[in-house]
């Protein structure tokens, strides 16, 4: 006997097909999932390789050696880094390094070793230093010299350093040189006073510069010796140091650039005669009584110095004076004489203390004084009368 095969209801078909269709869109989610995942792999692996074709090769950042820096910012292959030392150091080793194909610097790392004692310039009457200084500009040099061939080349003038790389050739000179030549061979000094003259922004040096083969020279005037930055000027204090030549009558002052010897004598006025009480003050002797032209004279009389530069900027504070206690109950100050009024002015700066300004730039070399007065009072009656004598002695020079 056979056995009838039953066919699947309806409903039972249609679940089998929902089961089918969620199966097709769970498999259609993932494959879009992995799609869009393989894609971003092959996008990042693409920028890789792009960024690693264009990007080139650099060699790692040289240091600059110490008491020392680096000249240039580009580390790629073929390019060159240029090194130099601060004033009063000199380079050892190579002044020049290429980054090569091998992602390497040429040459060893240079040094900065300080200048020895020989080798600095001494002059009779001013301060010199030496130093090095970059390659700043381009010079022409005829490529043929009148020069006999036997003759040693001037000092101004050096054979290039040539090294080949990469199928060509590459020429450089020392620092304080310039290429030049018609195939870059010839080296020429590079005269950095006349790029950066005197009076003009970045100027090298403070009073005045001396060009030399590679280098320059900062000099001083007689009186000043070169400050620690080699370009600058520090006054000489000949006083202080002993380098004056005043008699022992006198008295020295250190100027800005030099000195003065100064005789400080108390005054003859009628009915009043003073005595010397210290090297800078003269006081007056008691007065006769009811002598009027004697208790009008100045009670005391200081006498001051001060150096001040050239074209120093006004308006500014030069002296102060205080009394040390009143008496009465009024303190006046104000200028008594002497010249240079238009430069000059006193202002009361507190209860017991006027102040002398500077209110015009004065230009040197000069010489001008001025006389801060104090009076005390007392009910309009005048007690004392105390006169500071301000002597300025203004330097040729701005410095």
């Amino acid at each position: 006997m056979s056995s009838q095969q039953e066919c699947p209801s309806t409903i039972d078909l249609l679940n089998s097909l929902r089961q089918v269709e969620k199966m097709l869109v769970v498999h259609e989610a993932s494959y879009q999932h992995g799609l869009r995942a393989l894609r971003k792999k092959i996008g990042a692996l693409h920028n890789i390789h792009v960024n690693a074709c264009l990007l080139p090769a650099t060699c790692p950042k040289p240091e600059a050696p110490p008491n020392g820096r680096r000249l240039g910012r580009v580390f790629g292959i073929g390019h060159e880094v240029h090194f130099l030392c601060k004033p009063g150091y000199e380079l050892i080793g190579p002044r020049t390094r290429a980054c090569l194909e091998s992602l390497k610097w040429s040459g060893q790392p240079p040094m900065c070793r300080p200048f020895s004692s020989s080798s600095g310039l001494n002059g009779s009457n001013s301060s010199m230093a030496s130093f090095s200084s970059a390659a700043l500009s381009a010079s022409s040099l005829p490529t043929h010299s009148s020069a006999s061939a036997t003759a040693p080349p001037p000092a101004s003038i050096r054979p290039s350093h040539c090294t080949h790389f990469l199928g060509s050739t590459r020429c450089t000179c020392d620092v304080g040189f310039t290429i030049s030549g018609r195939d870059n061979n010839v080296c020429t000094d590079i005269d950095e006073c006349s790029l950066f003259p005197l009076g003009q922004p970045g100027r090298l040096c403070v009073h005045q510069c001396v060009n030399t083969p590679g280098s320059f020279h900062c000099v001083c005037p007689a009186g000043y010796s070169l400050a620690r930055d080699a370009r600058s000027c520090s006054d000489i204090d000949e006083c202080k140091n002993g380098m004056h030549n005043c008699p022992a009558e006198q008295t020295c002052v250190n100027t800005f650039g030099g000195f003065q010897c100064v005789t400080v004598e108390c005054p003859h006025m009628k009915n009043a005669t003073y005595i010397k009480t210290s090297p800078m003050r003269c006081e007056r002797n008691p007065c006769v009584v009811a002598d009027a032209a004697c208790t009008q004279a100045p009670n005391s009389i200081t006498f001051h110095f001060l150096a001040m530069v050239s074209n120093m900027s006004a308006p500014r504070d030069l002296f102060r004076v205080s009394a040390a206690r009143v008496l009465g109950d009024t303190l006046r100050f104000g200028l008594a004489g002497g010249h240079g009024r238009g430069y000059f002015s006193v202002q009361r700066t507190g209860r017991q203390t006027g102040t002398l300004l500077l209110v015009r730039s004065i230009k040197g070399p000069a010489a001008l004084e001025a006389e801060v007065e104090m009076s005390e009072l007392q009910q309009g009656t005048l007690l004392g009368r105390y006169v500071t004598k301000v002597s300025l002695l203004v330097s040729a020079y701005e410095f």
